[in-house]
């Protein structure tokens, strides 16, 4: 593990210091819920007015993302800087950590680095972390020569996308000039595809001088958008200790304090029966870790972390920035988290029913995000249901929540999981934005 410079920090002092925060979506909202019991408040920079954040943060700076002139009005009234989205301008965050003397964290490098997928995918390759085999695509005869080589590919769009925006698969030579076509013929890359068991990935926490990561979870995708998350991930000690690994090894590439989420492929060593979207999958399969993508910031697939953990996701990344310590990322109970996604086919005024059964339900909380409007699809909210923490004894026999953090969890029975994830199916399908 790499030694890491010694960076400024904001003295920790309540009522304490001022966060800005690029972005004001849900994960600035959740940012700003949880700085505030620590005395920290957040000011949002986001071009949409009365923003998901506004509600909760103490103000909000109008303007988007990359606009330097409002970057630099919300640098002028913070202690610190951070981004909960990766459209800000690095070479903007960098020029207002100088001119204010703020720190901005994770570091605008690291950013820089994320931005491109291309740059992320040769920065890990080149650090000897496991990734799939990529290739550059320019044109379409380097499309067509990454599916001879490969078989099957993802095209990515190099920048911008999320959600399985700016993704297209392609299987044949033939589809090379349409899949360009559909990213607009950006600058691309091509993935093999990975013969996956199931999408696991890791949020970990870099602070001052200590790195921690939460409990491996378990990711269940449809139509590229992520549905549920489960914790802990049904999966082998083996492979929940492998993943860990190579979490560290990504975190030691990373320059700056914060939370990182690290999107994972648990690999299948021959062809199986199980499908993947169905979120079911066998405890003991084996294979290698392949990291997909990297997040400079609170992820969707952390947000169990809340009343999973003993510091949630967002707490951690507020103490980090700051370069206060951490807290502990060790697991309460089984935790489950499912999104609540638009379910209308065109966009219309938000209003959730069916919020009575949900709020009765024993163990299970709802989390809003304050968008005014819904549209298919569009992430609106989520629930976490929290399962029995007697349940949750590690492999040496002592409660999980007793340490730092950082252990699996595994040891609880796959029936216990499975039967939180599907009483959690079911909270979700009784919500609608459908009158």
């Amino acid at each position: 593990m790499q030694v890491r410079p010694k960076r400024p920090t904001v003295t920790a002092t309540v009522p304490g210091p001022t966060l800005g925060v690029v972005g004001g979506g849900q994960l600035g909202r959740m940012l700003a819920e949880a700085a505030a019991p620590l005395g920290v408040e957040v000011v949002v920079l986001d071009p949409t007015p009365d923003c998901p954040a506004s509600l909760v943060a103490r103000d909000q700076v109008l303007g988007s993302f990359d606009e330097a002139d409002a970057v630099h009005d919300l640098a002028a009234r913070v202690d610190a800087l951070t981004f909960e989205i990766e459209l800000a301008d690095p070479d903007v965050l960098e020029e207002v950590s100088e001119e204010y003397d703020i720190p901005v964290h994770p570091s605008p490098d690291t950013l820089r680095m994320i931005q491109d997928k291309l740059v992320q995918k040769d920065t890990l390759g080149e650090a000897g972390i496991p990734i799939p085999e990529f290739r550059q695509v320019d044109d379409a005869d380097d499309l067509r020569d990454a599916v001879e080589e490969f078989g099957a590919v993802m095209l990515k769009a190099r920048t911008g996308g999320y959600d399985g925006r700016g993704n297209v698969p392609v299987t044949s030579v033939d589809e090379a000039e349409d899949a360009l076509a559909d990213i607009g013929h950006a600058p691309a890359m091509a993935e093999a595809f990975v013969d996956f068991v199931r999408e696991v990935s890791v949020i970990g926490v870099v602070g001052d001088d200590e790195t921690r990561v939460f409990p491996l979870g378990e990711n269940v995708h449809e139509a590229e958008i992520l549905r549920e998350t489960v914790v802990p991930a049904r999966t082998s000690d083996a492979v929940t200790e492998r993943a860990k690994e190579v979490a560290y090894d990504v975190l030691d590439q990373l320059e700056g304090r914060g939370v990182y989420g690290i999107e994972l492929f648990e690999t299948s060593g021959s062809p199986r029966d199980s499908d993947p979207s169905s979120g079911q999958g066998p405890r003991d399969s084996g294979g290698e870790i392949l990291v997909n993508e990297i997040a400079p910031r609170p992820h969707n697939s952390g947000h169990w972390t809340i009343e999973g953990a003993m510091t949630s996701q967002f707490e951690q990344h507020a103490r980090a920035v700051l370069g206060w310590p951490l807290g502990s990322t060790a697991l309460r109970a089984p935790t489950v988290s499912a999104n609540i996604l638009g379910d209308i086919e065109e966009n219309q005024p938000a209003e959730l029913h069916g919020v009575d059964g949900v709020l009765a339900a024993d163990g299970v909380s709802l989390h809003w995000y304050g968008k005014h409007e819904v549209r298919p699809l569009r992430k609106m909210g989520h629930i976490t249901a929290v399962g029995d923490a007697e349940s949750l004894a590690s492999t040496d026999g002592h409660d999980v929540a007793d340490g730092g953090g950082d252990t699996g969890g595994n040891d609880v029975p796959d029936v216990a999981v499975d039967d939180l994830l599907a009483a959690a199916r079911d909270h979700i399908d009784s919500l609608t934005f459908d009158p």
